[in-house]
Parts: structure tokens; sequence; C-alpha cells
């Protein structure tokens, strides 16, 4: 759909202002990630080697180690497999781009797009920013006196005769927000909700807009079946009964699937999607819908002859951590990993840069681009547990944004077998800065490329293996192709004891 840390700015470039703001903290959300800076791998190399847990440290994962089936043991050293120093850095070179006056953030997602709150952050550090003198002086003709004439000669005709009366506050919340959605399908104002759905999706969140359609071959068109009660598409007035037309720029006929609605439907909770209604085939209407209705999501892990199938429905922060969790749960030999990312709209860079890290050591992961910078890379950090394990990762047309950062490292590293269908095709970075507690801008800020600097957006990661058939059939279909990669007898996963 990256959403990623509380980052606190350094003098951002405010377009429209005359006195100065205070901005708490820059939320960087990502619809792939959070990351815009070259990172170098500090990947521990050294196998069979334990190390003792420092109990002041309260990671998940503190005291994991690998054991060989061979009697050679791998401990995961404290702090040396995360991004613990990722933020200082992205500081760090976000100073130096505006110093350039570039805006060249990454987010998360999108697509949007999760959220961390940076834990040496609290409110007696707010900035006061002034602002940037090349932007105050941009006088008021630079917009042509006539737009502005017009603009407010359409407020003062909806105040005066709009059917109902409207206030001057939602007219201008919804001009703020027309402005951004029209730029492009990413960015957008938000609300309260929005903007605390979007803070939750670290948690796990995953939302759609709380309706279900129904293709029906008599009307020819897809009718909506059902409507949750203060749901997003009960509060903009959907109804059981109407017809739904497009979904974004998807427009909906006998060829798609019940899956296929609910997938277009369902994203990052707090992103939106733009829906086409209209009451039983009359005039159309667009409307522009969150994703509010909120439900979490978590990782699944299950063992199958050996191999660990793990899906993934989306990156939060703590996607490497719940992977790891997942495998000492398993309590038995891992010989391959199956990484299922079907249906997975992206989250937090960071986090696709963290699992990424599992798999391979010193590694370029992705590269992002923003308007005025040259790229950037980052690349995994730590110990790659999992490296000495064979790896297939599942994807299907859904499988979007940071998924795809995922995916297609792997594939130019030969870490993995992609196997599937083309994904999404998502290769856009979002920012999500606040304006206030409860209000934020999600800004398109910049466009990731694969490690080897090729284009993903709209044209998305193509499989080694194209699997055919009813989608149902596809992990059978990729288990047969893992078990063919099988060389060892695999690792156990354990927890260290911290009092040895």
């Amino acid at each position: 759909m990256r959403l990623s840390a509380f980052k606190r700015p350094t003098n951002p470039v405010m377009s429209t202002s005359i006195k100065p703001v205070n901005v708490k903290s820059a939320l960087m959300i990502g619809l792939v990630g959070l990351g815009s800076v070259s990172l170098s791998a500090q990947a521990a190399t050294q196998a069979a080697v334990t190390v003792p847990v420092d109990t002041s440290v309260s990671s998940p994962t503190a005291g994991i180690q690998l054991i060989s089936l061979k009697d050679d043991a791998v401990a995961v050293e404290n702090g040396t497999d995360d991004l613990s120093e990722v933020d200082d850095m992205l500081d760090a070179a976000d100073q130096a781009d505006q110093a350039d006056q570039a805006d060249d953030w990454i987010d998360n997602v999108p697509d949007a797009s999760a959220l961390d709150i940076d834990s040496d952050y609290n409110d007696s550090n707010e900035i006061t920013t002034d602002i940037p003198a090349e932007v105050a002086e941009v006088s008021l003709n630079a917009i042509a006196p006539e737009t502005l004439k017009t603009f407010v000669a359409v407020v003062d005709l909806v105040r005066r005769e709009y059917v109902e009366a409207v206030n001057d506050e939602e007219l201008f919340i919804n001009a703020m927000s027309g402005m951004l959605t029209k730029l492009d399908s990413h960015a957008e104002f938000l609300d309260a909700e929005a903007y605390e759905n979007l803070r939750a999706f670290t948690q796990g969140d995953v939302g759609d807009i709380g309706l279900t359609a129904t293709y029906q071959p008599k009307r020819g068109y897809w009718v909506i079946t059902e409507v949750i009660t203060d749901s997003p598409a009960d509060k903009k007035g959907i109804a059981i009964g109407d017809y739904l037309h497009q979904i974004d720029d998807f427009k909906l006929d006998e060829n798609k699937q019940s899956n296929d609605i609910k997938q277009l439907l369902t994203g990052i909770a707090g992103t939106q999607v733009d829906v086409v209604v209209s009451k039983a085939g009359r005039r159309k209407r667009t409307t522009t819908l969150q994703r509010n209705n909120a439900h979490p999501q978590a990782i699944e892990t299950q063992l199958i002859d050996g191999v660990a199938i793990i899906r993934l429905p989306a990156f939060q922060n703590n996607s490497r951590e719940q992977i790891l969790q997942s495998l000492i749960g398993l309590d038995a030999p891992v010989t391959g990993i199956l990484l299922d990312m079907r249906d997975n709209p992206g989250g937090v860079l960071t986090s696709a840069v963290k699992v990424a890290s599992l798999f391979m050591t010193d590694t370029d992961v992705v590269q992002v681009k923003g308007r005025q910078s040259a790229p950037r890379t980052l690349s995994t950090q730590g110990t790659a547990v999992l490296k000495p394990l064979p790896v297939v990762v599942l994807q299907n047309r859904y499988s979007a944004s940071a998924a795809e950062v995922l995916a297609s490292s792997l594939q130019a590293q030969k870490r993995a077998t992609i196997v599937g269908e083309i994904s999404y095709g998502k290769g856009s970075v979002q920012s999500v800065i606040p304006l206030n507690d409860e209000q934020a801008v999600k800004l398109t800020v910049a466009n990731y490329l694969t490690a080897a600097g090729k284009k993903i957006d709209k044209i998305g990661v193509q499989p080694d293996v194209r699997l055919s058939g009813n989608e149902s059939t596809w992990e059978q279909q990729a288990l047969n192709l893992l078990r063919q990669q099988v060389q060892s007898s695999g690792l156990r996963f354990v927890r260290q004891d911290p009092l040895k």
C-alpha cells in the first residue's frame, strides 16, 4: 500500500504559511517503509559461538540461538541483528538533503504507508521551525489572482446556495483532501480516525471499508450484499443493493473473483480507496473511503514435513521478531522456509529490510529515489540466522510495496525462488507528516527501485516459476519445489537460557 518511525524533522520545507510552525514529529509511514540512506551491513559471521545474554536488554528475541542437527550452534548476538541506528542515520541524511532543499523522506506504506514512536522523543522536544526564506518570499502572485478569486467565489456560493448548511471548517478540510487526492491515489489528508489507524498499523492492523459484494449474473453487476454498521461504507451512505462498478482504477466485471474484490478493498489500516457505486445502476458516484474497519493480523507458521510455512500478512515493526518467535514455537527441526506473502499490501520498509537480514548478509536490498536526490541504498544488517536454509517465496497479484522489496532482493541474490504470479507493482514511497495531534498529511515523496536499480512501480516482480490452476493449490506446488532444494537435516530454533 511505510510506515515507520516518528522522526524529528529538521527545518522541513513548508509551502504555505506566514508564521513559525510547531512541528512535533514527522510520522514516516509507509506503504513501503522507512529508509533513505545507505546502511552498511554489520553482520556477525562467526558460527558455533554462544554469546551470553545481556539481561538488561528487553529484546523479544534476546537469547535466541540456532542449533544445527549436526551439533553446531549459532547464537544470535544481542544488538547485532537489528537496525537500531537507522533512525539516527536517516535524521543525518534528511538534514543533508534539506540543505539542498530536497524533500525526500521515505515512507513507510502506504503502499501507506506502520508507525513506530521514537522512544527518545517526548513533548519537551518540540521543534519550532521558521519558514525557510525561499518559501516565505514566494509571492502570492505565483497563484493567478483569478484562481484565488474563483476559489473564494466557490466557497461563498456553497455557503449560500447548497441545499444543506455546511460550516467553513468542513469546506476547507474537503478542499485540502481534494487537493491531495488529485495528486495520486496514495496522497491524502488524514483525519483523527485515519491517523490513529495508521499508528495502530505497527501493531498489526489491516483494514477494509466494511462492505461485501457479490457478482449477480442476472443483473450483470457486482451487487453489495453486506454493509457493516458504522463502517466507512455505511457512514458514506453505501447500502445493501447498491451496485459496485469500480475500485480505484479497476473496473469490475464478471471476470473478477470475490477474492479480487476483497483484496482490492483491503489494505493498510487508515489508507484510502476510491469506489464507484450507484443505486441499482442509476447515476454513478465516486466516493473516497478510508480503510478504518481495522482488524489485527498475525504471522502464522506451521511445519509440514520439516518445511516451515510462514504466512506474512503485512510488514510491521515487529515482523522480524514475530518470525523468529514463531520458529522457536515449532520446537522441531526446520529444513526450509516457504514464505507466503500472497495478499501482503506492504507496510514498513525497514521491516522488510530486517526480514531480508534474516536471510542475507552485507547485501543491498532496495534503492530509494527522491525528487532531487541521488538514489540511496538500504542494506542488510546483523546475523543472517536463516542463511543455511533454502527459501521459496509465494506471491500473487496483490503482493505489493514492501513485499515486492523483499521478494526482488531475495531474487536478485538468487537467495530464494519466487513463485506464483506477477506482483502488484507498487513502487512509490509516502511520508505521513503530522499537522497536529489529530491530523496529518500523507504525501508521496519518492519511488523505490530494486537493489539493481530496476523499476517496480506499475511493473511488479516477475516470478521465477509461474504457478497455474486454482490458487488454493499453490502452496502445495511451492512445497514440492522447495523440497527439491533441501540439502541438510535442518536447524532447530531454541531460546538460550539467560542464566548460562
